[in-house]
């Protein structure tokens, strides 16, 4: 059975979508069969993986506002990983589901209906705390929250737990969280490293080992479509990322492919 993984922070430019993007190419290295959900209507992690959101036929807003989604019409396959793309169009459908029966379970009805052919589902989530968050979080899980190191890093964190709590309470009770990783770290700060110690006393034992670094590399791979482990996997950043997956499998127990 597959897992879904929702990745959120309603802080923007914390690394969220270039966690999704190499951590899902880490793991189809390892021999894991993942899809990739878009829920952000920047569509960064559709073009992440080279695919143009303006050329999807069936993006993800397509399916959330079907009645009787046709999932697999919505997937792209890359070399790398499986994708459900996003485009502008999602931008409107917080408006769209207002009005719509079970308005947060409306992803989990499209992915369920495929989880079961993947090891793993990833979804990025958008920047904010809305309807389109309440919908990734009510369909995942487990969720990951990439945290950059720098001073307001934990700022704005406990609205997140805030509606983690009322999904867990509400809709999603098997919700959990898969663990807290550190982006954008950089070793010659003292700041970086209090921003560790910091992290790791408010999230005792949930803390991933694995720490990416601020790394040139990673800011260029998603101009060129590709993931960093192509585009130069003997940088600090695929490092990071592939040691992050071998953390993911090691946590849930299915080891290297």
């Amino acid at each position: 059975m597959g897992k879904i993984i929702a990745f959120a922070n309603q802080k923007g430019g914390v690394g969220k979508t270039t966690t999704a993007i190499n951590l899902a190419a880490a793991l189809s290295e390892r021999g894991k069969r993942v899809l990739l959900c878009d829920f952000d209507p920047q569509g960064n992690a559709t073009s992440g993986f080279g695919v143009d959101p303006r050329s999807l036929e069936t993006s993800v807003y397509d399916l959330i506002v079907s009645e009787d989604p046709d999932t697999k019409s919505g997937i792209v396959q890359t070399k790398w990983v499986d994708i459900i793309g996003a485009n502008v169009n999602l931008a409107g459908a917080e408006l769209d589901l207002i009005a719509m029966d079970h308005r947060e379970a409306r992803l989990k009805l499209v992915l369920d209906k495929v989880k079961d052919e993947y090891d793993y589902v990833f979804i990025d989530c958008p920047p904010s705390l809305g309807l389109l968050t309440l919908n990734c979080l009510c369909a995942a899980d487990s969720f990951l929250v990439p945290l950059q190191c720098e001073y307001y890093a934990l700022e704005g964190l406990s609205q997140l737990m805030t509606t983690v709590r009322m999904v867990k309470k509400n809709m999603n009770t098997k919700l959990s969280l898969e663990g807290v990783l550190l982006t954008m770290f950089d070793g010659r700060t003292n700041l970086s490293i209090q921003v560790v110690e910091e992290v790791k006393k408010h999230f005792p034992g949930e803390v991933f080992s694995s720490v990416v670094p601020r790394n040139v590399r990673l800011s260029e791979a998603p101009s060129h479509g590709k993931p960093i482990t192509e585009y130069d996997r003997m940088c600090r950043g695929a490092e990071a990322y592939l040691s992050l997956a071998d953390e993911i499998l090691a946590k849930n127990g299915k080891g290297k492919g």
